[in-house]
C-alpha cells in the first residue's frame, strides 16, 4: 500500500512538472533559503549560478550617497539612509547584499519576468533593473517597511541585456533580522508581492506561485524518502526547502552558519556544469551567507580554497566617507574578516536603461 502511494504520489508529480516546464524556454538558477533559528538566529544562503564570470567584487558604500535610477533623465532619485555591503556584477549591477540593519537582498534569475509597460502620464518613475537590489538596501530596515512602501509602486524597473549578451529578467528576495521575508517579481507586467516568514525560499522558474504549488507536491512524499536531485530551478526548491527546515535549529552562531552553508552548497552546481541555450542553467560561481544577528556577510567563491567575511561592525559608513571596494578578480584570497581590507574607490555606475 505505501509503495501504491509512493507511486500515485511521483507520477502526480512528474505530470505536474512536465507541464510546468514544458512551456519553459529556459530554466534559471540561483537559490536563496532562509534559517529561522532561536534568539534571533537568522541567517540568509545564496548561491550564485552562471556561464561566464561575472567579474563580481565587494563593495561598501555609505549612508548619504547620491542615487539616481540609471533609466534617463526622469529615473527615481534618491539619497542613501543606510550603509551596505554588496556584491556586484559585471561592476554595473548590485546582485546581493546586506546594510548596516541587517536587512539583505538577493538578485536571482526569472525568465518568465514581464515588467511594466507605462502608459502616457504614468506616475511611476523609471528605474533600471540594475539598480533595484541597491535601492532596496539603501533605503530600507525591516521587510515590512520595504513591502508597505513598495506596495505604492513609486517607480517601476526596465531590464536590461547583460554586458554578456543574456536578458536581464530577474526577481528579488529581501530578509531581515526577524526572519521576515518578502518575494518581489514583475508577473504579466504587474508587481506581484509575497511577504511573510513562510517565503523562506526562492529560486528560479517558474513564476514564485507555481514554485510553492510543485514544492507542496513534494512535501506529500517527504523529503527523507526522496527528494529531486537534478540542477534544475523547481529540484532545487524543493531540496533547499526540505534542508533549511530539516537542519537542527540552534542558537550556537557557529553551527547554525556551518548548517546553512551545508544547505546552499546542497544545491549548487557543480563548476564545469552548463546548458547549451541555457545560460542560468550553470555552474554555480559564489555564494554568500549573511547573519543577520550579527551583521556579518560570507562570501565564498567557487574557485577560492577558502571563506571570509565581512563584519559590518567594523566598517565607517558615515556620510562623507568614501566608497570602499574590495577586489576578488584576478585571483585574489581572502580569509576570515575582510574589513579592514576595502580600500577606497570610486562606486561603480549602474547599467543603463533605456525608457520606451
Amino acid at each position: 500500500m505505501k509503495r501504491t502511494l509512493l507511486c500515485r504520489a511521483l507520477c502526480t508529480v512528474l505530470t505536474s512538472l512536465a507541464v510546468v516546464l514544458a512551456p519553459m524556454h529556459e530554466a534559471q538558477a540561483c537559490t536563496r533559503a532562509v534559517y529561522l533559528g532561536p534568539q534571533g538566529t537568522i541567517i540568509t544562503v545564496r548561491s550564485m549560478d552562471w556561464m561566464a564570470d561575472l567579474g563580481s567584487n565587494l563593495w561598501a558604500f555609505p549612508r548619504g550617497m547620491k542615487r539616481e535610477g540609471a533609466a534617463g533623465p526622469t529615473s527615481i532619485r534618491w539619497t542613501s539612509k543606510y550603509g551596505s555591503v554588496v556584491a556586484s556584477a559585471f561592476e554595473a549591477a548590485t546582485a546581493d547584499g546586506m546594510n548596516e540593519k541587517g536587512l539583505v537582498a538577493n538578485l536571482l534569475y526569472l525568465a518568465e519576468s514581464e515588467y511594466v509597460q507605462p502608459s502616457p502620464g504614468d506616475r511611476r518613475l523609471p528605474m533600471s533593473i540594475s539598480a533595484w537590489t541597491q535601492y532596496i538596501l539603501d533605503n530600507y530596515a525591516m521587510v515590512a517597511e520595504a513591502v508597505s512602501d513598495l506596495r505604492k509602486e513609486p517607480f517601476y524597473v526596465i531590464p536590461v541585456m547583460s554586458p554578456d549578451g543574456h536578458a536581464g529578467t530577474v526577481h528579488l528576495a529581501i530578509s531581515d533580522s526577524t526572519g521576515d521575508s518578502a518575494i518581489f517579481e514583475y508577473v504579466g507586467g504587474n508587481l506581484v508581492i509575497h511577504h511573510g516568514r513562510q517565503f523562506q525560499v526562492m529560486t528560479n522558474s517558474p513564476v514564485y506561485d507555481q514554485q510553492l504549488a510543485l514544492n507542496e507536491y513534494w512535501k506529500q512524499i517527504g523529503g527523507t524518502t526522496m527528494l529531486p536531485g537534478t540542477n534544475r530551478a523547481a529540484d532545487r526548491f524543493v531540496r533547499a526547502s526540505f534542508y533549511i527546515n530539516a537542519i537542527p535549529k540552534t542558537a550556537d552562531n557557529n553551527e547554525a552558519v556551518a548548517s546553512a552553508f551545508s544547505v546552499i552548497r546542497n544545491v549548487s552546481v557543480p563548476l564545469g556544469i552548463s546548458t547549451p541555450g541555457q545560460p542560468n542553467i550553470s555552474s554555480t560561481i559564489w555564494r554568500t551567507v549573511s547573519d543577520h544577528k550579527n551583521r556579518r556577510y560570507f562570501f565564498e567563491s567557487a574557485r577560492s580554497p577558502s571563506v571570509f567575511w565581512v563584519n559590518l561592525a567594523d566598517m565607517d559608513f558615515a556620510a562623507g566617507k568614501p566608497t570602499k571596494k574590495l577586489t576578488l578578480t584576478g585571483g585574489a584570497i581572502f580569509a576570515g574578516n575582510a574589513a579592514a581590507q576595502f580600500k577606497p574607490a570610486e562606486p561603480f555606475m549602474f547599467l543603463p536603461a533605456t525608457v520606451k
